[in-house]
C-alpha cells in the first residue's frame, strides 16, 4: 500500500460504500478515527441509519462527530482517518449557508496535506433523477465538483456498484484511442 494513501470510495445509496471503506480501515491494522459527518439526526429513519453504522464499527475505533469542521478534524487525527461521509458534510455546509467553494477547497487541501491515510466515502449523486428544486440541483452540482476534486487528489478511487468494487483510479488500462 502507498505510504499515505487518500482513497475515495464512491457509490449510490445502499451500494456498500461505507462497509467497503470500513473493511479497508480494518485491514490496515492501524488505529482508526471514524469521522462521522451526519450531525444530529432529524428523524427516526436517520437515527436508525446512524445506529446501524455505529454497531458495525470496531469498539477500539475512536469516533469524532464532525458535521462541519471536517478539514480541521482530519488534520487532528492519528492513524487512519475514515470520513463517512462527504455527502452529509456537504449537506451540512449548504444548509448552514457557508461558502461551499471555500469549504471544499480547504477540505481537499487538508486531505492532501495529511501525513496519514484517509479513506473518504461519498455518494455519486449525478447519475439519478434531476432534482426538481434549485437547491437540489445546486447541491448535486456541488457534490459532483467535490467528488472530482477529491478524486483528483486521491491515490485511489473505488466505485461500489451493488456491493462490487470497481477500481477507477489507478487505472490498469490506458485511455481508449480512436
Amino acid at each position: 500500500m502507498k505510504p499515505h494513501p487518500l482513497i475515495l470510495v464512491l457509490g449510490g445509496a445502499r451500494s456498500g460504500k461505507s462497509r467497503y471503506a470500513e473493511q479497508l480501515a480494518v485491514r490496515s491494522a492501524r488505529p482508526v478515527t471514524y469521522l462521522a459527518t451526519a450531525g444530529a439526526p432529524r428523524d427516526d429513519e436517520m437515527r436508525e441509519r446512524i445506529s446501524l453504522h455505529r454497531t458495525r464499527r470496531p469498539a477500539e475505533w475512536a469516533t469524532v462527530e464532525v458535521p462541519l469542521a471536517l478539514g480541521e478534524a482530519i488534520g487532528a487525527t492519528e492513524g487512519v482517518a475514515l470520513v463517512d461521509c462527504l455527502t452529509l458534510w456537504l449537506t451540512n455546509v449548504v444548509l448552514a449557508e457557508m461558502d461551499a467553494e471555500r469549504e471544499m477547497v480547504a477540505l481537499v487541501a487538508a486531505m492532501a496535506a495529511r501525513t496519514g491515510p484517509v479513506v473518504a466515502v461519498a455518494n455519486e449523486v449525478g447519475e439519478g433523477i434531476v432534482p426538481t428544486s434549485a437547491l437540489g440541483r445546486r447541491f448535486r452540482d456541488l457534490q459532483g465538483v467535490l467528488n472530482q476534486r477529491v478524486a483528483a487528489a486521491a491515490t485511489d478511487v473505488v466505485k461500489l456498484v451493488a456491493g462490487c468494487p470497481l477500481i477507477v483510479k489507478p487505472r490498469n488500462e490506458p485511455e481508449p484511442q480512436l
